[in-house]
């Protein structure tokens, strides 16, 4: 019996499917590695969380001191702890006068606009003088070394011999030189060069050599007597000058009558020394800084502060001091005093802030604030110390300590009104 062959059967073969790699979009590969960094550094600031903090935001009404809080750094530290400060610029004497209503915290340059904002709070308000700046003038090295011949000013010793930043102002010289007249005379040989030329004038004091000449008058470009606390510090340095180093308003006390004489007289004796600089009321630390600055004024009133975070910001770029740029120090001294003043609960939030946080008052140092950390003696330390570190010339303390102090609120309020014409302040409920 014959058997056909069993047909052989192959077994089922288990085989796999080759499936493409999908590979990680570009446009998604290049961002990974930005968003991986930013996640590091949202990690190591703390902030990790913020997006989803509350914000609050503060109504504030600032004056030239809102420089510091319009600083991208600080602004950063404030976002930090929960703060963005709104700003409304206005001038210190504006802030004291004007209504304060929906507003959280405010901010004048100096004391006599703060006591009289808080003078009219119904409320325990909580404040901070957080730093002080002295009042100076801001300069060219031409116009600084002729007020040197003119016996006005005394350079100050550089490191090293090289050319110096600062000079020592003799403010009872210099307004000998801003009232237009040599002795009474228009006209006058002030410099001694033979030629009879305008008394108090730029050339006749000297400036007109080496090829160089201006036949301006000597003034110094203010701000706003009526709204600026700037120029209502050095409108009381110019009083206090005139009155032979003493405070206005102190003399004839028990007789009111005699006592307003003497201020109004006082105040009939300086007007001309401001009224002829114009009232600019512009922010005059950015036109003397800009690159016309020169063109613009010789002579501005600005504060220390903003001198030095020019010559800070300066070396920083280019490795060098701004040498062109130098300050006059007045002698007699001006120092303005910033006061940050809450209104409401949560304006009392920036001022603990201010008084407490280490990163802030280091960045206002970086900023040429001279930072109260123990007390006024202690403002000037860190300071120098860090202006020394990052290559800047540190001013040397005048041996005149002569401090110019200034006249109680209502005597400046006449003088000021008096010297520039203002409108009496409108004093609107808190």
């Amino acid at each position: 019996m014959s058997h056909s062959a069993t047909p052989a059967i192959d077994e089922p073969r288990l085989g796999t499917r080759r499936v493409g790699r999908r590979r990680v979009p570009r446009h998604v590969a290049v961002a990974l590695p930005v968003a991986v960094a930013g996640l590091i550094a949202l990690l190591i600031s703390g902030n990790t969380l913020r997006p989803f903090e509350r914000i609050v935001t503060l109504e504030a009404r600032m004056a030239s001191k809102s420089d510091f809080f319009r600083d991208p750094e600080v602004r950063r530290l404030l976002l930090r702890h929960g703060i963005r400060v709104d700003i409304r610029r206005l001038g210190s004497r504006g802030i004291a006068t004007q209504s304060l209503d929906g507003t959280d915290v405010v901010f004048p340059s100096g004391q006599p606009a703060a006591k009289l904002v808080l003078g009219r709070q119904d409320r325990s308000v909580r404040s901070v003088r957080p730093f002080v700046t002295p009042l100076v003038l801001g300069t060219f090295r031409d116009y600084a070394d002729t007020l040197v011949e003119a016996g006005a000013a005394t350079p100050q010793r550089a490191p090293g011999g090289g050319p110096t930043l600062y000079y020592d102002l003799d403010m009872a010289a210099f307004t000998g030189l801003l009232d237009g007249t040599d002795g009474g005379r228009s006209t006058a040989d002030q410099d001694g060069d033979g030629r009879a030329e305008g008394a108090d004038t730029w050339n006749g004091i000297g400036f007109d050599t080496g090829g160089r000449s201006n036949s301006g008058r000597v003034l110094v470009r203010t701000s706003n007597v009526c709204e600026s606390n700037a120029a209502g510090t050095y409108l009381s340095l110019l009083a206090f000058v005139a009155n032979r180093n003493t405070t206005p308003g102190t003399e004839n006390v028990n007789d009111p009558r005699l006592a307003r004489e003497a201020v109004t007289g006082l105040a009939a004796k300086i007007k001309p020394l401001i009224s002829l600089q114009g009232m600019w009321a512009d922010e005059q630390a950015d036109s003397y800084l800009s690159d016309l600055g020169e063109s613009i004024a010789p002579i501005s009133l600005i504060y220390e502060h903003q001198y030095l975070a020019h010559q800070i910001a300066h070396h920083d770029r280019y490795g060098e001091q701004d040498t062109d740029r130098v300050l006059l120090y007045p002698t007699p001294y001006a120092l303005t005093e910033p006061q940050l003043i809450s209104l409401t609960d949560r304006g009392d939030r920036l001022v603990r802030l201010l008084e407490q946080d280490e990163e802030l008052r280091d960045r206002a140092i970086e900023l040429g604030f001279r930072v109260r950390f123990s007390g006024e003696d202690g403002t000037s330390e860190r300071l120098n110390a860090y202006l020394d570190g990052h290559g800047i010339q540190v001013p040397a303390a005048n041996p005149d300590r002569t401090k110019s102090y200034e006249p109680d609120l209502d005597v400046l309020e006449r003088i000021i009104t008096y010297v520039g014409d203002c409108p009496p302040p409108v004093r609107d409920a808190p």
